[in-house]
């Protein structure tokens, strides 16, 4: 009889494995599990080799996105939505910058693409939202805005959980979010205050 996997080893390894990259150690079979208590053979059993590994560390990275993402509530500003989906973004890719560095990977398959992309697919209803209630303009394309408002988040997001920036840059969002939407069409005014009631970090 095949016995039951353990949702906590196969966590247990993942982790384990964004945190030598962090430490920028060579992850190998035999180091990611020194000191985890179990064998070589459970990286085989859970993830069918260090390739799998990889993916599963993608995915994961998207996965816990989703959860962050799925707690952001929808309001009747779907303005203010779109920065606090922002917000939510760097909130995941702060807590976890080791599987943050890994989601964009593409040296590696992911288990569950459609998974992945669903977090843009936020953004573009939001977008969507915002051009049918008259905030943006009808020409406006939303899957364009939608990566473009990604971009802006990714790069502060990059700049500061791998590299130079201090936390504080996080707020800069604010500024560049807004010139984006008020080149959308919306109201500078208007834009300002729904950007900065969603954009809430720390």
């Amino acid at each position: 009889m095949a016995r039951t996997k353990d949702p906590a080893v196969r966590t247990l390894l993942i982790e384990r494995a964004a945190q030598m990259l962090r430490a920028r150690e060579p992850v190998t079979l035999r180091a990611v599990v020194a000191g985890t208590g179990v064998s070589t053979m459970a990286v085989y059993t859970y993830f069918g080799g260090m390739d799998g590994l990889w993916r599963a560390m993608r995915q994961e990275g998207f996965t816990r996105l989703a959860a962050e993402l799925a707690t952001v509530p929808l309001s009747t500003d779907p303005v203010r939505d779109l920065a606090a989906l922002g917000s939510a973004y760097l909130a995941n890719a702060v807590a976890n910058p080791d599987l943050y560095r890994v989601m964009f990977d593409a040296g590696f398959d992911l288990e569950d693409p459609a998974a992945a992309d669903e977090s843009l697919h936020n953004l573009v209803r939001a977008v969507e939202r915002a051009r049918e209630q008259g905030r943006f303009r009808a020409d406006v394309d939303p899957p364009t805005v939608a990566v473009q408002a990604w971009a802006i988040g990714h790069g502060l997001a990059s700049l500061v959980t791998t590299g130079p920036l201090p936390p504080a840059a996080l707020g800069n969002g604010v500024p560049m979010l807004t010139a984006l939407y008020v080149s959308c069409g919306d109201d500078p005014s208007a834009c300002r205050r729904s950007v900065e009631s969603g954009w809430r970090l720390g």
